[in-house]
């Protein structure tokens, strides 16, 4: 007779999944229990926040949605800040984790582990299923997989009380709906000036989205999550709407086509200056239907990006298409803030020493560069934790996800000296699991950004010089390779697991 632990894990099977992360402890055994022998692999991170990251980083890179196994209590808090990144970038992720047993729930009497309402605290960050039953999994199970597969993707938590996990126990899609396209040719075809702005929700849809761009004549401009569309097609736009040139491009289109992107300040409004075009003749497609009716539009169609682009045609594409595009990636790199143009030439050498590699990044300063302008040659090969949440520490497990998610790859993890102490088990990770991942450290001994925008504002600089340790320590601790270098000398010498660190002038 099967379990609720043996059921759910024969679920998990059955949905695809090959890997889980996770660290086991004695309040989830039983589900421990089913996963040996299941041809499931098992990942164990350092830290619940890294088994969150790695789901995520997994996410992005198989287009399946990841898994974490986490338990009560601390499991779940301090998988939150992984979740409400998932959350912001929209990447599916599952979250299972025990709650104590349910005589007990609410009771305050004390119990280890034990919160007010574990289901609400998961519930402010995604949708947030509770078993009551055994005999409620299957039921439960049908709406996590509507949760997981429809809509705008995110992140999903189930808990399962700790009396249940081995209670004996005696997925579904929607078909897509196509939208009416009738009104959106009409528009497109009137458009002499038509751009595109395509975010994250085009990451698999590259194909669909350069082939409506060649139909249009239309410039592509990409956010952050959309980079490696287009690579080095001369109607791309590899630049941040936050930059003046690309939001003058915009302005000056009579028809702009958003696809796939919340249009978020993160994206568009990155130094919150308030000056972004008006968009509000735009025509928007979007899987969430929420997220269609937060903007002003002309026309929004709900739906798959990759399903609804065929549908969109127009016999003659505008006139210089190519030649707005690169007028506007000319402005934009010049617009550049200072030093930011040699940080993108960095990134340039590793992307054309090591192609097709997928670049994880943290919150630092080369990310920040690389988000404002960067031309990645590889479809959803660019990703970080700079946007949207901006969670420190993402990227080490992040890029364990994306190494197991496509081995045959390499990763390069970037991030800053400062975040690299907020996970750094997570290269232990790498190592016991031989994964071909470079991580690379830019070392300036603080955090940079922040001591530059205190002394902006006029306030004194104050703890934005945390002693780093030893890196060559730290990897020889972890049996990684290590090498230090200048940023002008910074490349890939060999097979990961490795550390890098790239020396900078330390934070005054």
């Amino acid at each position: 007779m099967s379990t609720v632990a043996q059921a759910l894990v024969d679920w998990l099977k059955s949905m695809g999944i090959e890997v889980i992360f996770g660290i086991p402890g004695v309040h989830t055994i039983e589900l421990y229990r089913a996963l040996s022998g299941a041809g499931i692999r098992h990942v164990t991170p350092r830290h619940e926040a890294g088994a969150g990251f790695m789901a995520d980083g997994y996410a992005r890179v198989s287009g399946r949605f990841g898994v974490a196994l986490v338990i009560t209590g601390p499991g779940l808090t301090n998988i939150l800040t992984p979740m409400a990144q998932a959350r912001a970038d929209s990447v599916p992720m599952l979250v299972i984790s025990g709650v104590n047993r349910r005589e007990t729930l609410g009771k305050g009497h004390g119990h280890l582990h034990e919160l007010p309402d574990q289901q609400a605290l998961a519930g402010t960050v995604c949708p947030s299923f509770h078993l009551a039953r055994a005999e409620d999994l299957p039921a439960t199970l049908d709406q996590i997989a509507q949760a997981l597969v429809t809509g705008r993707p995110g992140p999903v938590h189930l808990q399962i009380p700790l009396d249940l996990m081995a209670a004996p126990l005696m997925g579904t899609t929607v078909a897509p709906q196509h939208p009416d396209v009738m009104q959106a040719n009409d528009l497109l075809a009137q458009a002499h000036a038509p751009v595109i702005l395509a975010g994250g929700g085009c990451r698999r849809a590259g194909a669909e989205v350069q082939a409506l761009a060649e139909r249009l004549g239309a410039p592509v401009i990409l956010t952050t999550n959309a980079r490696g569309l287009m690579h080095d097609h001369p109607l791309v736009v590899p630049a941040s709407p936050s930059l003046a040139p690309v939001r003058d491009l915009i302005r000056h289109a009579d028809r702009l086509l958003v696809l796939g992107s919340e249009l978020g300040p993160t994206d568009c409004d990155m130094y919150e200056d308030g000056a972004s075009p008006d968009t509000s003749g735009m025509i928007r497609v979007d899987i969430d239907a929420e997220q269609l009716a937060r903007h002003p539009v002309v026309l929004s169609l709900q739906g798959d990006v990759a399903a609804i682009l065929p549908l969109l045609s127009r016999a003659t594409p505008a006139a210089d298409g190519p030649g707005r595009a690169a007028r506007a990636r000319n402005a934009a790199r010049n617009a550049l803030p200072a030093g930011y143009d040699a940080e993108i030439t960095v990134l340039e050498r590793l992307r054309d020493t090591c192609p097709e590699a997928i670049m994880v990044g943290d919150s630092t300063q080369i990310v920040y560069a690389g988000n404002l302008y960067y031309d990645h040659d590889r479809p959803g090969g660019w990703f970080n934790a700079a946007t949207g949440f901006g969670a420190l520490g993402y990227a080490p497990g992040a890029a364990v996800g994306a190494a197991l998610a496509a081995p045959e790859s390499r990763i390069l993890c970037l991030i800053g000296d400062g975040g690299l102490m907020f996970s750094p088990g997570e290269m232990l990770t790498a190592a016991e699991e031989r994964l071909d991942i470079t991580f690379i450290v830019f070392n300036n001994a603080g955090f940079g950004e922040i001591a530059t925008a205190m002394r902006a504002a006029g306030a004194q600089v104050l703890g934005c010089t945390p002693r780093p340790p030893d890196f060559a320590d730290l990897a020889r601790a972890c049996g990684l390779p290590f090498e230090r270098v200048s940023p002008q000398a910074v490349q890939i010498t060999g097979p990961g697991p490795r550390l890098i660190e790239v020396a900078l002038p330390p934070v005054e």
